[in-house]
C-alpha cells in the first residue's frame, strides 16, 4: 500500500527535480523528503529516481509511478472532501499564460470544476507580465505565469529552459540580423530574448509581432523567424535552433503560482486549484 503523503512528496520532487525545492514547497526538511522517497521506494521495490550530486532524473518506473500516485491522491481528496461533507463556494478569478492554451491545463481546470461544482470559475488568458499586472491591480485571484525576475517569488510549479525555436527549414545567416518573432511587451520571453542578444552585441529585428500563441506559431512554421519558447513546451511543427547557430543561451525559466492579496471570499477556492496544479503539474506539457 502506497501512503498518500509519501507520494505527494514523490510527485513534488518529479515536478520540481530538485530534493531541496520539493523541501521547501512541502515546508519540510530535505531529510525527510529523502525518507518519503526511500520508503515509497522500498513499497514499490523499484528505484524512482537516479540523482547524483549535480540532477535529479525519474527513471522509467518513476515515469510509471507519476500516473498511479496522481490517480490515488485524487481519488484519496475526491472521497475526503465527500465525507467531509463541505463544499467550496464563490467566484474565483484564475489567469494563466498563453504558454498553457496548448498543454492539458484543461483536464486540470475540469477535475477542479467536477470537485468544486460550486465555484464560479472565471478563465483569463493573457501574457505572463499582463496577467502580473492584473494581479497586482486586484482584477485576479490567482495567477499560473512565467516568473518575473523583479517580481514576487510565488510557488514554484515546475522548472524549464528557454531555447531558440524555428521552422525545420529556417536558415539564419550570420551576416544578417535575426529575424524575430515575438510577443508585445511585457512579454517575458520578449525581453529575454532582446536582452540575450543585445548582451552578446547581435544585431536583430522585428519580424512579426502578436499577442496570440498561435499567430506566434503560424509565423515561425512560416519561417519568418525565431521565437524564444520553453523547452518543454515546444509546438508541433517546430524544431530547436542548433547551438551551431549562435544564439544566446536564454537561461532557465520557472512557473509559479500567484495569490492575490484582496482575493476574499475567493481564498479558498484559490487555494484549492492551487493544490490541483500542484498536484499535476508534471502534466501541464504537450501531451
Amino acid at each position: 500500500m502506497f501512503e498518500p503523503v509519501q507520494l505527494r512528496t514523490f510527485l513534488t520532487v518529479a515536478q520540481t527535480l530538485s530534493f531541496t525545492q520539493a523541501a521547501h514547497r512541502l515546508g519540510l526538511r530535505q531529510s525527510t523528503v529523502s525518507q518519503h522517497v526511500r520508503k515509497l521506494e522500498e513499497a514499490a521495490g523499484r528505484r524512482l529516481f537516479v540523482r547524483d550530486t549535480h540532477a535529479v532524473d525519474l527513471t522509467e518506473d518513476g515515469e510509471a509511478m507519476l500516473g498511479f500516485a496522481r490517480t490515488i491522491l485524487e481519488a484519496n481528496e475526491r472521497a475526503t472532501s465527500f465525507f467531509a461533507g463541505t463544499r467550496l463556494r464563490g467566484r474565483l478569478r484564475f489567469g494563466a499564460s498563453e504558454d498553457f492554451v496548448l498543454t492539458r491545463m484543461p483536464e486540470v481546470l475540469e477535475g477542479f470544476r467536477r470537485d468544486h461544482p460550486e465555484v464560479d470559475l472565471e478563465l483569463t488568458v493573457e501574457l505572463s507580465g499582463t496577467l502580473h499586472e492584473l494581479l497586482a491591480a486586484g482584477r485576479l485571484d490567482l495567477v499560473l505565469a512565467k516568473r518575473r525576475p523583479e517580481g514576487p517569488q510565488g510557488r514554484l510549479v515546475w522548472r524549464d529552459r528557454l531555447v531558440w525555436v524555428g521552422g525545420e527549414r529556417l536558415r539564419l545567416d550570420p551576416r544578417r540580423p535575426v529575424p524575430l518573432v515575438v510577443f508585445p511587451p511585457p512579454a517575458v520571453t520578449r525581453a529575454r530574448a532582446l536582452e540575450a542578444l543585445e548582451q552578446q552585441g547581435r544585431e536583430w529585428r522585428i519580424a512579426c509581432t502578436s499577442g496570440s500563441l498561435s499567430g506566434l506559431i503560424a509565423a515561425t512554421r512560416a519561417g519568418l523567424g525565431v521565437m524564444a519558447h520553453t523547452l518543454g513546451m515546444v509546438p508541433p511543427g517546430l524544431v530547436r535552433i542548433p547551438s551551431r547557430a549562435g544564439l544566446p543561451e536564454l537561461g532557465g525559466v520557472d512557473f509559479v503560482l500567484l495569490s492575490g492579496e484582496r482575493a476574499g471570499t475567493a481564498r479558498g477556492p484559490a487555494e484549492a486549484l492551487a493544490e490541483a496544479i500542484l498536484a499535476g503539474g508534471d502534466r501541464l506539457h504537450l501531451p
